[in-house]
């Protein structure tokens, strides 16, 4: 069995595939998805830009920026964060973490990133993909101090960003520097 290649389109803010297939994209040239306090994260394509068995991509944190809510999910991810410093919201603790810093979340773990240090934060993301995958948003005195836990615990995601603007725009890469 042979794949296909994928078709590509040049857009002003990056590079997105449109079909299915295998591709070669430099990171920089890509589009990527920004929102306002989320940061920016690598957008493969139309519409969700995900792929089938796993979910993969850098995700750029400024200080004070999460990568979401607090949260668990019933499949394994691991994060590695590729530059800079973020603090990391686990199971009710703070972990500081900088550049080549490995994470590995086994399936219920509950979590978060955020933004820390002098400059942006690079995690390279890295998560399981499932039909029957599940999300929990649980409501906790950690996730609220820091701003990123659901107005209620629900594991509904449209329920615990319900308050969050959802307007995220296209933009060119900022990272790499």
């Amino acid at each position: 069995m042979s794949a296909e290649q994928a078709s590509i389109e040049r857009t002003a803010e990056g590079a997105i595939v449109t079909s299915p297939g295998w591709f070669v994209l430099n990171a920089a040239e890509m589009s990527w998805l920004h929102a306002d306090g989320g940061g920016e994260w690598m957008a493969y394509g139309e519409p969700e830009g995900e792929f089938e068995q796993y979910g993969i991509g850098v995700h750029i944190l400024w200080p004070g920026q999460a990568n979401g809510l607090y949260h668990s999910e019933s499949v394994q991810e691991d994060f590695l964060v590729l530059s800079g410093e973020c603090l990391l919201l686990i199971e009710e603790e703070e972990r500081r973490l900088q550049q080549w810093d490995f994470v590995h979340f086994a399936p219920g773990t509950r979590h978060i990133c955020i933004g820390a240090g002098e400059g942006p934060c690079a995690i390279l993301m890295v998560g399981a993909r499932a039909a029957d995958k599940k999300l929990h948003y649980p409501v906790t005195e950690l996730a609220q101090r820091h701003g990123v836990a659901a107005p209620e615990e629900t594991d509904d995601p449209r329920e615990a960003y319900r308050d969050l603007p959802r307007d995220f725009r296209r933009v060119r890469a900022t990272w790499p520097p």
